[in-house]
Protein backbone atom coordinates (compact mmCIF):
# COMPACT_ATOMS: atom_id res chain seq x y z
CA UNK A 1 0.00 0.00 0.00
CA UNK A 2 1.34 3.46 -0.90
CA UNK A 3 2.37 6.15 1.67
CA UNK A 4 -0.77 8.50 0.24
CA UNK A 5 -3.32 5.38 0.45
CA UNK A 6 -1.84 5.07 4.49
CA UNK A 7 -2.65 8.60 4.74
CA UNK A 8 -5.85 8.77 3.43
CA UNK A 9 -6.64 5.87 5.58
CA UNK A 10 -5.58 7.74 8.28
CA UNK A 11 -7.67 10.71 7.50
CA UNK A 12 -10.89 9.13 6.68
CA UNK A 13 -10.99 7.44 10.00
CA UNK A 14 -10.97 11.03 11.57
CA UNK A 15 -13.29 12.06 9.18
CA UNK A 16 -16.26 9.48 9.59
CA UNK A 17 -15.63 8.33 13.10
CA UNK A 18 -12.51 9.20 15.34
CA UNK A 19 -12.14 12.52 17.37
CA UNK A 20 -9.14 14.30 18.67
CA UNK A 21 -10.91 14.62 21.69
CA UNK A 22 -12.28 11.39 23.89
CA UNK A 23 -15.90 11.11 24.58
CA UNK A 24 -17.22 11.09 27.91
CA UNK A 25 -20.55 9.75 29.17
CA UNK A 26 -21.83 10.57 32.51
CA UNK A 27 -23.40 7.19 33.60
CA UNK A 28 -22.89 3.77 32.53
CA UNK A 29 -24.83 2.72 28.63
CA UNK A 30 -26.52 -0.87 28.36
CA UNK A 31 -24.14 -3.42 26.88
CA UNK A 32 -25.93 -2.91 23.91
CA UNK A 33 -25.51 0.79 23.83
CA UNK A 34 -21.54 0.42 24.39
CA UNK A 35 -21.05 -2.49 22.07
CA UNK A 36 -22.46 -0.43 19.37
CA UNK A 37 -21.08 2.93 19.98
CA UNK A 38 -18.04 2.22 20.99
CA UNK A 39 -16.60 -1.51 20.73
CA UNK A 40 -17.54 -2.40 17.71
CA UNK A 41 -16.10 1.02 16.54
CA UNK A 42 -12.64 0.09 18.26
CA UNK A 43 -13.56 3.83 19.81
CA UNK A 44 -12.53 4.80 22.97
CA UNK A 45 -14.27 6.53 26.07
CA UNK A 46 -14.37 7.88 29.25
CA UNK A 47 -17.20 6.65 31.52
CA UNK A 48 -17.43 9.00 34.56
CA UNK A 49 -19.11 7.28 38.26
CA UNK A 50 -18.41 4.02 36.32
CA UNK A 51 -17.61 2.32 39.40
CA UNK A 52 -18.93 4.86 42.19
CA UNK A 53 -19.77 1.95 44.79
CA UNK A 54 -16.20 0.61 45.42
CA UNK A 55 -15.30 1.70 48.66
CA UNK A 56 -11.43 2.24 47.39
CA UNK A 57 -12.46 5.16 46.16
CA UNK A 58 -12.87 6.80 50.09
CA UNK A 59 -10.59 4.68 51.46
CA UNK A 60 -7.22 4.13 48.85
CA UNK A 61 -4.40 6.26 50.03
CA UNK A 62 -0.65 5.82 51.58
CA UNK A 63 -2.17 6.50 55.34
CA UNK A 64 -4.93 3.53 54.57
CA UNK A 65 -2.42 1.07 52.89
CA UNK A 66 0.54 1.66 55.37
CA UNK A 67 -2.17 0.83 58.63
CA UNK A 68 -3.59 -1.85 56.83
CA UNK A 69 -0.66 -3.84 54.86
CA UNK A 70 2.18 -1.92 56.22
CA UNK A 71 4.18 -5.14 56.75
CA UNK A 72 2.76 -7.14 53.82
CA UNK A 73 5.48 -7.79 51.20
CA UNK A 74 4.90 -6.22 47.68
CA UNK A 75 6.76 -6.58 44.09
CA UNK A 76 8.17 -3.26 43.30
CA UNK A 77 9.65 -1.94 40.38
CA UNK A 78 12.72 0.08 40.36
CA UNK A 79 14.29 2.02 37.14
CA UNK A 80 16.45 5.06 37.12
CA UNK A 81 14.56 6.98 35.04
CA UNK A 82 11.12 5.98 35.41
CA UNK A 83 10.80 3.84 32.06
CA UNK A 84 10.33 0.38 32.70
CA UNK A 85 10.07 -2.04 30.06
CA UNK A 86 11.25 0.94 27.52
CA UNK A 87 13.86 1.44 24.90
CA UNK A 88 17.23 3.01 26.41
CA UNK A 89 20.61 3.03 25.42
CA UNK A 90 19.78 1.27 22.19
CA UNK A 91 18.03 -1.74 24.24
CA UNK A 92 14.93 -2.67 25.59
CA UNK A 93 15.11 -2.77 28.96
CA UNK A 94 13.27 -4.21 31.61
CA UNK A 95 13.30 -3.09 34.84
CA UNK A 96 14.68 -4.29 38.17
CA UNK A 97 12.09 -6.45 40.77
CA UNK A 98 12.46 -5.40 44.22
CA UNK A 99 10.06 -7.34 46.93
CA UNK A 100 9.39 -5.35 49.76
CA UNK A 101 6.95 -4.32 52.90
CA UNK A 102 4.48 -2.01 51.84
CA UNK A 103 5.84 0.68 53.85
CA UNK A 104 9.11 0.91 52.89
CA UNK A 105 7.61 1.26 49.24
CA UNK A 106 5.01 4.35 50.16
CA UNK A 107 8.22 5.73 52.16
CA UNK A 108 9.22 5.79 48.89
CA UNK A 109 6.63 8.14 47.41
CA UNK A 110 6.72 10.30 50.31
CA UNK A 111 10.16 10.87 50.18
CA UNK A 112 11.95 10.07 46.14
CA UNK A 113 15.50 9.67 45.41
CA UNK A 114 16.85 11.16 42.47
CA UNK A 115 17.82 7.96 40.10
CA UNK A 116 15.23 5.20 41.95
CA UNK A 117 11.82 5.22 40.62
CA UNK A 118 9.49 2.78 42.30
CA UNK A 119 6.34 1.68 40.47
CA UNK A 120 4.01 -1.79 41.61
CA UNK A 121 3.13 -2.37 37.83
CA UNK A 122 3.57 -6.30 37.75
CA UNK A 123 1.17 -7.31 34.99
CA UNK A 124 -0.06 -10.52 36.40
CA UNK A 125 -3.22 -10.08 37.49
CA UNK A 126 -0.99 -8.85 40.99
CA UNK A 127 -4.62 -7.47 42.27
CA UNK A 128 -6.11 -10.84 42.51
CA UNK A 129 -3.14 -12.58 43.16
CA UNK A 130 -0.58 -10.19 45.66
CA UNK A 131 -3.34 -7.96 46.61
CA UNK A 132 -6.42 -10.43 47.19
CA UNK A 133 -7.00 -8.37 50.49
CA UNK A 134 -7.92 -5.04 48.65
CA UNK A 135 -10.62 -6.65 46.12
CA UNK A 136 -13.40 -5.66 49.25
CA UNK A 137 -12.34 -2.68 47.93
CA UNK A 138 -12.97 -2.98 44.85
CA UNK A 139 -13.85 -5.73 42.27
CA UNK A 140 -12.29 -9.00 40.68
CA UNK A 141 -13.97 -8.14 37.80
CA UNK A 142 -16.91 -5.37 36.37
CA UNK A 143 -20.02 -7.46 36.11
CA UNK A 144 -21.25 -5.75 33.10
CA UNK A 145 -17.89 -6.00 31.48
CA UNK A 146 -17.92 -9.49 31.56
CA UNK A 147 -21.66 -9.95 30.20
CA UNK A 148 -20.67 -7.84 27.12
CA UNK A 149 -17.69 -9.61 26.33
CA UNK A 150 -18.77 -13.06 27.97
CA UNK A 151 -16.27 -13.72 29.66
CA UNK A 152 -14.57 -12.42 32.91
CA UNK A 153 -10.92 -10.34 32.82
CA UNK A 154 -7.96 -12.40 31.99
CA UNK A 155 -6.02 -9.68 34.32
CA UNK A 156 -6.60 -7.44 36.95
CA UNK A 157 -3.72 -5.11 37.80
CA UNK A 158 -3.09 -2.56 40.79
CA UNK A 159 -1.06 0.30 39.88
CA UNK A 160 0.69 2.49 42.30
CA UNK A 161 3.78 4.92 41.50
CA UNK A 162 6.27 7.61 41.00
CA UNK A 163 4.70 10.67 38.92
CA UNK A 164 8.19 10.12 37.02
CA UNK A 165 7.10 6.41 36.17
CA UNK A 166 6.24 6.47 33.00
CA UNK A 167 4.47 3.68 30.42
CA UNK A 168 6.24 3.99 27.23
CA UNK A 169 4.61 3.84 23.54
CA UNK A 170 2.52 0.79 23.20
CA UNK A 171 -0.42 -1.09 21.95
CA UNK A 172 -1.92 -4.42 23.43
CA UNK A 173 -3.95 -6.97 21.68
CA UNK A 174 -7.29 -6.62 24.21
CA UNK A 175 -9.27 -4.63 25.22
CA UNK A 176 -8.53 -2.42 28.53
CA UNK A 177 -10.65 -0.77 30.89
CA UNK A 178 -8.52 1.44 33.34
CA UNK A 179 -10.49 2.41 36.81
CA UNK A 180 -8.58 5.06 38.10
CA UNK A 181 -8.98 5.31 41.75
CA UNK A 182 -7.04 8.32 43.21
CA UNK A 183 -5.41 11.31 41.51
CA UNK A 184 -5.18 11.09 37.70
CA UNK A 185 -3.58 9.57 34.41
CA UNK A 186 -2.64 11.30 31.56
CA UNK A 187 -2.92 9.40 28.03
CA UNK A 188 -1.55 9.99 24.46
CA UNK A 189 -3.32 7.90 22.30
CA UNK A 190 -3.22 6.77 18.27
CA UNK A 191 -5.51 5.33 16.66
CA UNK A 192 -4.65 1.45 14.85
CA UNK A 193 -4.64 3.66 11.76
CA UNK A 194 -1.80 5.64 12.74
CA UNK A 195 0.31 2.25 12.66
CA UNK A 196 2.48 3.05 9.66
CA UNK A 197 3.67 6.26 11.31
CA UNK A 198 4.93 4.61 14.55
CA UNK A 199 7.74 1.60 14.13
CA UNK A 200 8.25 -1.24 15.93
CA UNK A 201 11.65 -2.19 15.72
CA UNK A 202 13.54 -5.00 17.02
CA UNK A 203 15.68 -3.80 19.84
CA UNK A 204 18.23 -6.32 22.08
CA UNK A 205 16.83 -7.19 25.66
CA UNK A 206 18.17 -6.02 28.60
CA UNK A 207 17.71 -5.21 32.34
CA UNK A 208 18.61 -3.26 35.28
CA UNK A 209 20.62 -4.48 37.91
CA UNK A 210 22.58 -2.91 40.72
CA UNK A 211 25.71 -3.35 40.39
CA UNK A 212 28.04 -0.98 43.22
CA UNK A 213 24.97 0.70 44.52
CA UNK A 214 23.91 1.80 40.90
CA UNK A 215 21.67 0.86 38.81
CA UNK A 216 23.06 -0.38 35.68
CA UNK A 217 22.12 -1.91 32.66
CA UNK A 218 23.30 -5.69 31.77
CA UNK A 219 22.13 -7.22 28.73
CA UNK A 220 20.16 -10.61 28.97
CA UNK A 221 20.99 -12.84 26.21
CA UNK A 222 20.53 -12.83 22.47
CA UNK A 223 16.94 -12.31 22.24
CA UNK A 224 15.32 -9.31 20.52
CA UNK A 225 11.95 -7.24 21.45
CA UNK A 226 10.10 -5.41 18.98
CA UNK A 227 9.08 -2.46 20.80
CA UNK A 228 8.20 1.90 20.07
CA UNK A 229 11.31 4.29 20.88
CA UNK A 230 9.01 7.21 19.77
CA UNK A 231 9.03 9.72 22.54
CA UNK A 232 5.25 11.41 21.78
CA UNK A 233 6.24 14.26 24.27
CA UNK A 234 9.80 15.18 22.56
CA UNK A 235 9.46 13.31 19.05
CA UNK A 236 12.74 12.63 17.27
CA UNK A 237 11.27 13.96 13.22
CA UNK A 238 14.63 13.42 12.33
CA UNK A 239 15.08 9.81 13.31
CA UNK A 240 11.25 9.11 12.77
CA UNK A 241 9.74 11.72 10.10
CA UNK A 242 6.74 9.69 9.14
CA UNK A 243 5.66 10.48 12.90
CA UNK A 244 4.49 13.96 11.51
CA UNK A 245 1.76 12.35 9.93
CA UNK A 246 0.74 10.62 13.10
CA UNK A 247 -2.23 12.32 15.15
CA UNK A 248 -2.11 12.23 18.98
CA UNK A 249 -5.25 12.27 20.97
CA UNK A 250 -4.23 13.36 24.48
CA UNK A 251 -6.80 12.70 27.93
CA UNK A 252 -6.64 13.14 30.86
CA UNK A 253 -8.73 10.22 33.61
CA UNK A 254 -9.37 11.50 36.73
CA UNK A 255 -10.55 9.69 40.24
CA UNK A 256 -13.85 7.88 39.97
CA UNK A 257 -12.86 7.60 36.14
CA UNK A 258 -12.86 4.90 33.38
CA UNK A 259 -11.27 4.82 30.30
CA UNK A 260 -12.43 2.03 27.87
CA UNK A 261 -9.09 1.88 26.10
CA UNK A 262 -9.84 -0.81 22.84
CA UNK A 263 -7.24 -3.27 21.80
CA UNK A 264 -4.68 -1.81 19.43
CA UNK A 265 -4.49 1.02 19.91
CA UNK A 266 -0.84 3.25 20.76
CA UNK A 267 -0.71 4.56 24.11
CA UNK A 268 2.05 6.48 26.52
CA UNK A 269 1.26 6.91 29.91
CA UNK A 270 2.06 9.10 32.61
CA UNK A 271 0.36 9.95 36.00
CA UNK A 272 0.64 12.22 39.02
CA UNK A 273 2.64 11.28 42.07
CA UNK A 274 0.96 8.44 44.57
CA UNK A 275 -1.52 7.66 41.75
CA UNK A 276 -3.60 4.40 42.31
CA UNK A 277 -4.99 2.72 39.58
CA UNK A 278 -6.76 -0.74 38.48
CA UNK A 279 -7.64 -2.45 35.14
CA UNK A 280 -8.95 -5.22 33.74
Amino acid sequence: MSTNAFEKLSSEAFELYLSTSIPHLEQLPTCLEFYRNFVAQNRPVIIRNAFASWPALSKWNIEYLRQNYGTKDVTVTVTPNGYADAVTDGHFVLPLEKVMPMDQFLCSLENPVENRVHYIQKQNSNLTEEFPELIADSADEIEWVSTLFGAKPDAVNFWMGDERAITSMHKDPYENMYCVVSGHKDFILHPPTDQPWIPYVNYPTAGYQEVDGELKIVPEGDGAIPWIDIDPLNPDYNKYPKYKNARQIHCRVHKGEMLYLPSLWFHHVRQSHGCIAVNY
